[in-house]
């Protein structure tokens, strides 16, 4: 599939020279979000942010009759809530998600479709099912598949604000362990929804991979935790996976 161009914002995703090695020979990557003041790409990332939440052309007509701006409607009915009961947690989740996410389509370069978080019932509560999912083929023309076409499914887990540290790559590995049984249904709900968006050739991507047995492929399996600076210890998190990012906490805004 054709790549995409990557966000401004990934520029700031640098991976390190450190390394970690857990007790049974797993090696971990590092990465780290070094961000700057720049406002013009916090700016993109901002909207690049919340359009998995609501795009900028359907919010007036969804706010129509509630007599709220822009912003307003967003922080009410859209984003999770900054302090009331689940939505610190939600809106961590959803912040690493969204981050991994643009690690697995624009370095790893997989076709991700964005979908998780706009049809949301209750704001403050996660969306279930598998995190990220990844399409990586070797032809724009979904019926030209080949066996080495490759889904990738991804576990994101955060600390960006709890008090305790604990091992939040530890609960994205255990998470990944539970795709493999998750992947159809996810799968399922990912294509149901494109075709509601009228998005054909994206559900027939994902439509080439819902038979593995017809139509072969590889499956991969990743897990990521996205930590505050201020919750990164790598002794703690010394256990088999893939990789972790380390960050400071952002928000975007409407602009």
């Amino acid at each position: 599939m054709t790549p995409k161009i990557s966000p401004n914002h990934l520029s700031w995703l640098v991976k390190t020279d450190e390394v970690l090695t857990t007790a049974d020979g797993i090696k971990i990557e590092v990465w780290e979000l070094k961000h700057k003041p720049d406002e013009a790409i916090l700016s993109a990332w901002a909207k690049h942010f919340r359009h998995h939440y609501c795009k900028d052309e359907d919010i007036d007509s969804f706010r129509k009759y509630t007599g709220l701006g822009r912003s307003e409607y967003l922080l009410q009915f859209k984003f999770p809530d900054q302090s009331d009961d689940l939505g610190p947690a939600t809106r961590s989740g959803d912040f690493a998600e969204i981050l991994v996410a643009d690690f697995v389509e624009y370095i790893l370069e997989f076709w991700v479709p964005r979908i998780r978080y706009d049809k949301k019932s209750i704001r403050n509560e996660s969306t279930k099912g598998v995190d990220i999912i990844g399409f990586k083929m070797f032809s724009d023309n979904p019926d030209d598949h080949t066996p080495e076409d490759i889904l990738i499914t991804f576990e994101a887990k955060a600390n960006l604000g709890q008090r305790t540290l604990e091992n939040r790559l530890q609960k994205a590995v255990s998470g990944s362990s539970k795709d493999i049984m998750r992947k159809a249904e996810s799968l399922s709900a990912t294509r149901e929804r494109l075709l509601d968006e009228g998005d054909e050739k994206g559900a027939n991507v994902v439509g080439r991979f819902q038979d593995t047995q017809a139509r072969p492929y590889k499956d991969q399996y990743g897990a990521a935790a996205v930590i505050s600076q201020t919750h990164y210890d790598k002794d703690v998190f010394a256990l088999p996976k893939l990789f972790l990012m380390t960050r400071e906490t952002l928000y975007p805004y409407w602009s």
